[in-house]
């Protein structure tokens, strides 16, 4: 909403505003693009001009959106093949610009995501860990219970047991 605000307000027309990403149907000047940089700036949010920051921030939305919102992900669906069919990019160079640009690999990325998702169920105690590791697609409770440990420091039971369960904002990943 904030983007598309900001976009009537510099009078540029856009065929579609979604996560991470604008389509403009014109060309927009010098000043357009510092105007909609300030004011995307002053909501917390930034405009990427880099195609390779651009292309990051694409794959760090599709690891998001594969782990955190889709429920439908095809459990044995490969992720590089899914997360370069959906870019159009040859996951090799994917995964190679994102570890040079982040410092960590897709997979690790992936791992982090995981597990906080896996702290999102434990504390909305609706499912237990036969149903979580189900649910995102562990091979086995002591497969996730040894990732859980090994990013946590804890086990899930004992994590499930804390008074103040502390999670990490995905941003912060």
């Amino acid at each position: 909403m904030m983007v598309k605000t900001e976009l009537d307000k510099l009078g540029l027309h856009y065929i579609m505003v979604d996560l991470g990403e604008v389509d403009i149907k014109e060309n927009i000047s010098a000043w357009q693009r510092v105007q909609l940089k300030a004011a995307l700036l002053k909501s917390g949010l930034e405009l990427m001009d880099d195609k390779k920051a651009v292309l990051i921030e694409k794959i760090k939305n599709v690891i998001v959106e594969m782990i955190h919102y889709e429920d439908d992900f095809p459990p044995r669906e490969k992720k590089s093949i899914y997360i370069s069919e959906k870019l159009g990019h040859n996951y090799t160079y994917l995964a190679n610009l994102f570890s040079e640009t982040t410092g960590v690999t897709i997979e690790h990325y992936i791992l982090l995501h995981k597990i906080e998702k896996v702290k999102e169920l434990i504390i909305y105690d609706e499912l237990n860990l036969t149903e979580i590791s189900y649910k995102l697609h562990y091979s086995s409770v002591a497969h996730l219970s040894t990732q859980f440990k090994k990013v946590t420091g804890l086990t899930p039971s004992f994590f499930k047991k804390l008074k103040h369960k502390r999670r990490t904002p995905l941003d912060n990943l």
